[in-house]
């Protein structure tokens, strides 16, 4: 016969465990910390004796026996955590046989014994041996983080002179906040010997990135040849290296790149801080990281332009976002100025963007499933992913791709929904050799620079002229020409 509960029950608890070792001592030590009522059942007498010394509600029983819930208060959760996998998995059989709503986790020996408590009914079945690797690389990762980030803190406190922050041409909020954050990094490691300067190339067209700009008063400079001399030390934030999206020349040492970005072609010189994670939603993701393990008071201004650069570059978190994204707008969130947020991402639209808007619609053309728009001469080429975030939400289109020309460049802007094409590698290699191109798999841009075609004054009449050669590049790589052919055309 079950043994009599040793004292009546105060009513259902919310834990149990199932034999306590090693494993499950340490189970109710953490579920102590939350004041929860724990119950604990094992066979072995001793230690059942040990822990009602230790005023916890255990019990001794054969959890192997059919009968071994008789007499036992309720419970929500069980922990199976005996060594015995027979034993177990008869625990786990008797409990969802008794309490089919009662969630279980369950210790597996092996993955065949963990196969058969999943069948049994156990919710989640654990490994100490994976739990321990698991473990052991989450540690790992944070130390190494943390060390990155010091490394960054000490480079920035012997620094003596001027730090330029440079951001990728047509900086957009990812690349503008990260600079931002990375200056506050180096204002708080060494105030009173470096100073950061903030550079973009291009322009800031994008009206909610002008007002984001105008409206967090971000200082920011254009990148000369002048400015970049007069730099003691250079910082790539949001681009890969130099002359990756940038005009810095390719030979230029730079002692900072920060990306989450890596495109293979620029090795980090020897003596560099260079720290790319193509696994991360956003380089202000990996700024914040920073921020945080480096203890710098963060303030509103820097919070919100965090924050908007991660939901930007994910697309409102729908795009490229990883948990660590999460994570990571979720510290800044309550940093931030909603009222601020609210109206930069609520800009006015100006003229010329809705009119590049409506001639990139009016001029779409689609062949099987990729939609092609010419909008001619631009102004402000920030136009252009409007235009083709617009057109790719349209019916039977997969891929979208919106060209223009400004005074000197051929710019294309794509979105893509195929599952099939990663967008920004297609860009790459039909358009690397002539240009800057590449980008996401579902995002990505090409800047052609004019060259000596820049001194032509029909700009529009030129994009028409050259378009078609440089454009069949791409429709050869993703089959348009034998897509036609099967069809006839």
């Amino acid at each position: 016969m079950p043994e009599p509960a040793p004292f009546e029950p105060s009513g259902p608890t919310k834990y149990s465990i199932f034999g306590c070792g090693t494993n499950g001592y340490n189970l109710i030590l953490e579920l102590s910390k939350e004041n929860e009522r724990v119950m604990v059942v094992d066979k072995d007498e001793s230690r059942v004796r040990h822990l009602r010394d230790q005023k916890c509600d255990a019990y001794q029983r054969d959890i192997a026996s059919a009968d071994m819930l008789v007499g036992l208060p309720l419970f929500e959760i069980a922990f199976v955590m005996t060594g015995d996998a027979d034993a177990n998995l008869a625990a786990v059989l008797t409990i969802k046989k008794r309490y089919p709503s009662v969630q279980i986790v369950a210790r597996a020996i092996d993955p065949m014994n963990g196969q058969k408590l999943t069948e049994a009914g156990a919710e989640f079945v654990l490994s100490p041996q994976e739990v321990v690797a698991r473990a052991a690389i989450l540690q790992i990762k944070k130390q190494h983080s943390s060390r990155i980030s010091q490394r960054l803190f000490s480079l920035l406190a012997g620094w003596e002179g001027t730090l330029g922050i440079i951001t990728h041409k047509n900086p957009d909020p990812d690349a503008i906040s990260s600079a931002m954050a990375l200056a506050e990094i180096a204002k708080h490691a060494n105030a009173k010997s470096l100073t950061p300067r903030i550079f973009y190339e291009g322009n800031i067209g994008h009206q909610e990135n002008r007002t984001f700009v105008n409206l967090l008063d971000i200082k920011m400079e254009h990148l000369t040849p002048d400015a970049l001399q007069k730099c003691n030390y250079l910082a790539l934030v949001d681009c890969s290296g130099p002359g990756a999206n940038n005009d810095v020349p390719p030979q230029t040492k730079i002692n900072i790149i920060i990306d989450h970005h890596k495109d293979g072609k620029h090795a980090p010189t020897q003596g560099s801080f260079t720290d790319i994670r193509p696994g991360v939603g956003a380089t202000a993701s990996i700024m914040t990281q920073y921020l945080q393990e480096l203890d710098v008071p963060v303030d509103k201004r820097v919070a919100t332009a965090l924050l908007y650069g991660i939901r930007t570059d994910t697309k409102e978190f729908k795009r490229n976002v990883t948990p660590q994204d999460l994570n990571y707008a979720g510290f800044l969130l309550p940093l931030t100025d909603a009222d601020l947020l609210d109206k930069i991402m609520s800009p006015s639209m100006s003229q010329e963007t809705l009119d590049v808007i409506g001639k990139a619609i009016h001029e779409r053309k689609i062949q099987s499933g990729y939609l092609f728009a010419n909008v001619g001469y631009v102004m402000n080429r920030d136009a252009l992913p409007q235009a083709a975030e617009i057109l790719i939400t349209l019916e039977g289109v997969n891929t979208a791709l919106v060209y223009g020309i400004t005074d000197n460049a051929i710019v294309i802007s794509a979105r893509n929904r195929d599952i099939r094409l990663h967008i920004g590698n297609a860009l790459s290699e039909a358009f690397g050799e002539m240009g800057d191109a590449g980008g996401h798999p579902n995002m990505a841009a090409a800047t052609l620079p004019l060259h000596y075609f820049g001194k032509v004054e029909n700009k529009a009449q030129l994009l028409e002229f050259v378009i078609e050669p440089i454009l069949q590049k791409f429709k050869n790589l993703v089959g348009l020409e034998n897509e036609g052919k099967k069809n006839g055309q």
